[in-house]
């Protein structure tokens, strides 16, 4: 077996085998060429939305979805202001003066 065809020694990202490439005695004077090296691609899941309507037997509905996430977006906005509300009117409760 060759040294340069070693099975051990593996990327340890993409675990790719590598090759050992001997560097010349004079390296400093005469630097080897390195190759460019591309990044491996990430591979990213599918929307959510894409998945579910698959298996549902539906096709994803944008307008639908939009519609959707905006009546959320709503309500957390409502619940917001409603709780910031309610810590105000505790707050002002807490500062009245007690009558003496």
């Amino acid at each position: 077996m060759s040294r340069d065809t070693h099975p051990g020694v593996q990327c340890p990202h993409c675990q790719s085998h590598l090759a050992l490439v001997p560097v010349p005695a004079n390296s400093a004077a005469a630097p080897v060429p390195l190759l460019p090296i591309t990044p491996k691609e990430e591979w990213q899941p599918p929307p959510v939305a894409d998945v579910l309507a698959v298996y549902a037997g539906r096709v994803k509905d944008t307008a639908t979805a939009t519609r959707g996430a905006a009546k959320v977006r709503e309500s957390l906005n409502r619940a917001r202001a409603a709780a910031a509300q309610r810590r105000a009117a505790q707050k002002t409760a807490r500062r009245t003066p007690k009558s003496a």
